[in-house]
């Protein structure tokens, strides 16, 4: 069995062996006669790359380099391969399994000798995939199907997905574009970047920020240690911030936001069914349309409203309360500071 990894490979159609540079495969598997519908793969210390870009010819390409990122010797990885890993790629029942484990668990494993095992998968679009690594970063792009991966010391990147979308990453950020239906994203400890995005959409992060553009369906989108960005939403969205600055433009959505260490700035290009925004220690900056109706309640410190003719009710120094343009849209502000509004 120690020779298992490479009689493996040369025993199946379609594998090459190419160990040259950490750009060139150092073995390749044809997919091509196969019909994909799942893909499993799991490594514990290389990146994982699934793509269902039409053009590609359908493979799984598997990259080897040393724990300093130098591309050992061909004979010096079959060495280490057959002592520390197993490592399989294989299909059966249209799935295609990638696996890379270390043989060790602790005890005398000498750590340099370690190797970094990425896998490239190229299948068609409608493949769905379940992914793990614990030391790289993930990256998905042209698939329709349910797409569940994590990672717990790289960066999730995401374009081009529809269907059920669940990621985690414990150490680095997310970048998710051109994705659809339901997308489920979380990270301990990066940024998050979402654009032209369309569905219900769920993203967090406990350690870093959020920054939103062109999305549009059901928005939940929090952070624990970072500012919020948006712009140009539609829909709905539930976005806050327990420790940075709240900065949302052109929105066209019914909004729930809040902050409890920062500042807060809202610009509402048309509004939705309601706006709340709850904020501890900062002040609110809030632009509304000034042709629609609202039902206003605004509280804080001190409250200042720029509202012309088109409204009626009580104009205190701490609250606003009244009716703009007849009434309508509920529009609440609690504000622990002063509160600003105006009207675009």
């Amino acid at each position: 069995m120690k020779a298992y990894i490479i009689l493996f490979f040369l025993a199946c159609q379609g594998v090459v062996s190419l160990a040259q540079d950490n750009k060139t495969p150092y073995l390749t598997k044809s997919l091509s006669g196969d019909a994909v519908k799942k893909v499993f793969v799991s490594t514990s210390g290389g990146s994982i790359t699934v793509s269902g870009a039409s053009g590609e010819t359908a493979r799984v390409e598997v990259y080897i380099t040393g724990n300093n990122g130098i591309v050992p010797s061909n004979d010096e990885i079959k060495k280490r391969l057959e002592d520390d890993y197993s490592l399989d790629v294989s299909v059966s029942n249209n799935e295609v399994h990638a696996v890379a484990k270390n043989k060790h668990n602790g005890g005398d494993w000498d750590w340099r000798k370690s190797l970094n095992i990425a896998f490239k998968v190229y299948v068609p679009e409608n493949v769905a995939t379940n992914l793990e690594t614990s030391g790289g970063s993930i990256h998905l792009d042209n698939l329709k199907g349910e797409e569940k991966f994590s990672t717990s010391g790289g960066s999730l990147h995401i374009d081009k997905l529809s269907g059920n979308i669940h990621g985690r990453t414990s150490g680095g950020s997310i970048t998710v574009s051109n994705s659809s239906e339901n997308i489920d994203l979380e990270t301990s400890g990066g940024s998050v970047h979402a654009d032209n995005c369309s569905g219900t959409i769920r993203l967090e992060t406990s350690g870093g920020s959020l920054h939103l553009d062109q999305l549009n369906g059901k928005i939940d989108a929090t952070t624990s240690g970072g500012s919020v960005q948006a712009s140009n939403i539609k829909g709905e969205m539930h976005a806050g911030t327990s420790g940075g600055s709240v900065n949302l433009t052109n929105l066209y959505c019914s909004l729930d936001t809040y902050t409890s260490g920062g500042s807060l700035h809202v610009q509402m290009t048309e509004l939705g069914k309601y706006v709340k925004i709850d904020v501890s220690s900062g002040h609110v900056d809030l632009q509304l349309p000034s042709k629609q109706g609202a039902d206003l309640n605004l509280h804080g410190n001190k409250v200042t409203a720029e509202l012309g003719d088109n409204f009626s009710g009580t104009k205190d120094k701490d609250k606003v309360e009244g009716k703009l343009n007849g009434g309508g849209v509920p529009v609440d502000v609690n504000g622990g500071g002063r509160v600003n509004l105006t009207l675009n």
